[in-house]
């Protein structure tokens, strides 16, 4: 334990067990301080003069050889600190590379009730917002009643948001369903002109495509087509919140 916590604070195995000899000696020469770390002299002499540079050990002079004495642990804390504030400097630096990274781009199918449930899993993972345009309320079909529910709990304790966007028909032959959704969802509807056969999600940095579906029902063949874009996300984010501000209010 004793030295393995002295490595993560930037000693090596050597210095470790050099300094812990010292420690236990005090002022002893090079040779007793490598028989007691068992650790070759000239492996020995070599890590206490990395501890001389670290302010961990110093050099006494006396005749023919000389000595080396530790410093107090207590220096430990000022090397903890130092590192502390050399992470500090490049943590600006790191960060910039980090947002500058374009995040993997990639697709791939879901299908069914199986493939759906991949995708609240995904939602969950995520743990961003929600947004969806042209939803049909087909979450809601009776056969995921229990799954739907672990789901929705999962995500209101994350508090994640949904945003929807309805097909306007949901309005008149799926009434109530608003009541079975989380407190975090808000929604619009479409113009009764624009509904459609699909549904499109964002989650983060991916864009998700529903077809097969019909209002508050799927079955095995839907498929979710899902890509992994944060560039094409972020663009259909913005399209959303167009028509977002286009829709009426509920």
């Amino acid at each position: 334990m004793f030295q393995e916590i002295l490595q993560s604070i930037g000693l090596s195995p050597n210095e470790t067990k050099i300094y812990e000899a010292m420690l236990e000696l005090g002022e002893s020469s090079i040779s007793d301080i490598a028989v007691k770390a068992k650790i070759h002299r000239r492996n020995a002499y070599d890590a206490v003069h990395r501890l001389i540079d670290k302010g961990l050990c110093f050099e006494i002079l006396s005749g023919a050889k000389n000595n080396y004495s530790p410093v107090d642990p207590d220096k430990l804390r000022e090397l903890l600190a130092e590192k502390q504030n050399q992470l500090q400097e490049v943590l600006p630096i790191l960060a910039g590379k980090y947002r500058e990274q374009k995040s993997p781009e990639e697709a791939y199918i879901y299908k069914g009730f199986e493939g759906l449930k991949n995708i609240w899993r995904l939602i969950v993972r995520v743990g961003k917002d929600s947004h969806f345009v042209g939803a049909k309320a087909q979450w809601f079909d009776s056969r995921l009643e229990a799954s739907r529910k672990a789901f929705f709990n999962e995500a209101n304790r994350r508090k994640i948001k949904f945003y929807l966007l309805f097909d306007d028909e949901v309005k008149t032959k799926l009434p109530g369903f608003a009541e079975k959704f989380p407190a975090t969802a808000e929604y619009r509807f479409l113009p009764k002109e624009y509904s459609t056969n699909s549904v499109i999600q964002i989650i983060g940095d991916y864009v998700l495509t529903y077809t097969g579906i019909s209002l508050g029902k799927m079955d095995e063949n839907t498929t979710f087509f899902v890509i992994h874009s944060k560039d094409l996300a972020e663009s259909y984010r913005t399209w959303f919140w167009f028509l977002w501000q286009k829709s009426p209010r509920k």
